[in-house]
């Protein structure tokens, strides 16, 4: 039985990301690597995207509040 790994394209388009942005995420553990090549699975990548933080969560700096 023969697995599908998907491609550096179709995780852009399953994660609605451009390939730089994609380039600077730290992804999980690959499930698969051939040679230099690492690959996850469609499903460890959706589950690493549902629990992964939020665009801007954790960083910048905190909003001002009024203190009267």
């Amino acid at each position: 039985m023969s697995r599908h790994y998907p491609s550096l394209t179709e995780v852009v388009a399953l994660l609605g990301v451009t390939k730089g942005a994609l380039a600077r995420y730290k992804l999980p553990e690959p499930d698969v690597t051939v040679g230099s090549a690492r690959d996850w699975d469609r499903t460890t990548i959706e589950e690493w995207n549902r629990n992964s933080l939020g665009r801007g969560a954790g960083g910048g700096r905190p909003r001002k509040t009024d203190a009267h």
